[in-house]
C-alpha cells in the first residue's frame, strides 16, 4: 500500500478509523462522500490553515479505515464520529460533510448537539429522489474494477468527474487506490459501498427538522445528486438554515471550490 504521510489510527468504538489530525484550536471534523476518502479535504485544510484543528476522517468501509461486513446506516456512521470526538476529547466540533458525510453530519448534530457546534452540509439534503440513488448505486458498482495503471485510473476519474481539477483527481488516485497483483483497485470496500448507498435511501428529514445547531447548506448549481426540487424542499423545511448555491459547480464542491467550503466553515466557527 502507498505510504501517505501524517496519518493516524484511532480506535472509535468498534472500528479503527484512519485520520489526519492537523493544527490546533477549535476543531473541525471533515467527512467525505461515498467511495471517497480523507484526501478530498486536503485543499480545504490548506486554506483553513493550522490555526484550526482539522480532523479529516476515512469513514468506515472507506480508505484505510476498518471495513466491517455490516453497519452502514446513518446510526453506524454517526456512532463512529461520536466515539472519535470523545476519543480525541475535541468537542464540541464543527462537522463539515460532503454527500454521505453531509447526511452523517446532520444526523449527528440532531442526535448529539452536545458534541456538535455547527454543520456545513455540502451537496446532500433530504428529499433526494430514489432514481438518483439508483443511478448512484450503478456508478458505485462500476467503480469496482481492476485498473492496469494509475494513468488508467486518472482517465476513468476525469470522465466521471469532468469539473474536478487535475490536482484533485491525482489526490483521488494517491489516496484511494492500492496496487493489487495485476493492477490497481479502489480501497473503498465494494460491498460496503453498496450497503452505504442503500442506507442513503433512509429518510433523514426528521433529523433535519430537529437539529438545533447552526447549519449551512451548500449546493453546486449543476449537482446531479441534489436536484433543484430537493434543495428547495429542504430550504422550505428549514428556512433558518444558511443556504448557498455555488455557480458553475456540480456535486464535488470541496474539490472544485475548496475556498468556498473553507469560507463557510470559518463563518460557522465565528458564530460559536
Amino acid at each position: 500500500m502507498r505510504t501517505i504521510k501524517n496519518l493516524a489510527y484511532i480506535r472509535a468504538g468498534g472500528v479503527r478509523l484512519c485520520v489526519r489530525d492537523r493544527g490546533s484550536g477549535a476543531a473541525v471534523v471533515l467527512l467525505h462522500g461515498t467511495t471517497a476518502n480523507l484526501g478530498v479535504w486536503d485543499a480545504v485544510v490548506e486554506r483553513l490553515g493550522d490555526g484550526l484543528r482539522t480532523i479529516a476522517v476515512d469513514q468506515r468501509g472507506h480508505g484505510r479505515s476498518d471495513k466491517p461486513a455490516a453497519g452502514y446506516g446513518a446510526a453506524d456512521y454517526c456512532s463512529d464520529v461520536l466515539a472519535l470526538v470523545r476519543a480525541l476529547d475535541c468537542g464540541p466540533v464543527v462537522v463539515a460533510g460532503h454527500s454521505l458525510g453531509a447526511r452523517n453530519a446532520i444526523v449527528l448534530g440532531a442526535l448529539h448537539p452536545e458534541v456538535v457546534a455547527g454543520v456545513v452540509a455540502v451537496d446532500y439534503t433530504p428529499f433526494v429522489e430514489p432514481e438518483v440513488l439508483g443511478d448512484l448505486e450503478t456508478r458505485v458498482r462500476g467503480g469496482d474494477r481492476l485498473f492496469a495503471s494509475e494513468a488508467d485510473i486518472e482517465d476513468y476519474l476525469r470522465a466521471r468527474y469532468p469539473l474536478m481539477p487535475v490536482d484533485a483527481v491525482r489526490r483521488r488516485v494517491t489516496y484511494g487506490y492500492v496496487e493489487d497483483g495485476a493492477g490497481f483497485r479502489a480501497l473503498a470496500d465494494p460491498a460496503a459501498m453498496v450497503h452505504t448507498v442503500r442506507g442513503l435511501r433512509t429518510d433523514f428529514a426528521e433529523e433535519t427538522r430537529r437539529i438545533t445547531v447552526p447549519v449551512t447548506l451548500l449546493r453546486g448549481e449543476h449537482s446531479k445528486i441534489v436536484s433543484a426540487s430537493a434543495y428547495a424542499a429542504t430550504k422550505a423545511l428549514r428556512p433558518d438554515f444558511r443556504a448557498v448555491e455555488l455557480p458553475g459547480l456540480d456535486h464535488y464542491v470541496p474539490e472544485e471550490s475548496p475556498g468556498a467550503v473553507a469560507d463557510e466553515i470559518a463563518r460557522i466557527l465565528k458564530k460559536e
